[in-house]
């Protein structure tokens, strides 16, 4: 059934390199810098998340830290949206009145991760994406939800680049649409 394949996600997917055994033995890494760095590759990635969200009237794009800030940067201006920040504990300024709020989550290679954002980055009633790279096991995501739903933000979709369905992501995020371009199965 190849004639149903969209030619632009079979080059995106071809951009992907793998790298065996990091950074833990066992694990795939699905590297999409090789994806980035293709000037062809990057326009192909824009366009796709453009036509998923054009008409979603989407006040924010989400992006999760690192790779979420280039895609959903890039993403928020192709549609008119506001880009807020989630990050790693400890990495956004705080103080004089600006605070944060903080959710952790298991990572499929590594113990325990925290994230956050700022408290006056959602507004109550706003259509959110939250957007990343990967899907693998859906900590990241789900945790960024949260925070966003902690804040009164009304989650439109969770998007990616790619998902690796064997590792049992998108049954954590039940109850949240998602989009993703391409699937890595066996991961």
């Amino acid at each position: 059934m190849s004639s149903n394949k969209d030619p632009r996600k079979e080059k995106i997917k071809s951009l992907i390199r793998t790298i065996p055994d990091y950074p833990a033995k066992g694990i795939q890494f699905r590297d999409i810098s090789t994806l980035m760095a293709d000037k062809e590759g990057l326009a192909l990635v824009a366009d796709l998340f453009y036509e998923q969200y054009k008409d979603a009237k989407i006040d924010l794009v989400v992006g999760i830290e690192a790779r979420g800030f280039i895609l959903g940067a890039l993403l928020a201006y192709r549609i008119g949206a506001g880009f807020v920040m989630v990050r790693k504990e400890g990495k956004m300024p705080v103080g004089n009145g600006v605070e944060t709020i903080k959710e952790s989550y298991q990572m499929e290679y590594r113990s325990a991760t925290t994230i956050e954002m700022h408290t006056d980055s959602v507004k109550p009633g706003q259509r959110v994406i939250i957007i990343d790279d990967l899907l693998a096991t859906g900590g990241t995501l789900l945790a960024a939800a949260k925070l966003v739903e902690r804040l009164g933000g009304t989650i439109v979709e969770l998007s990616c680049i790619v998902e690796l369905p064997d590792l049992g992501g998108r049954s954590k995020l039940a109850g949240y649409p998602l989009y993703h371009m391409v699937e890595f199965e066996g991961d």
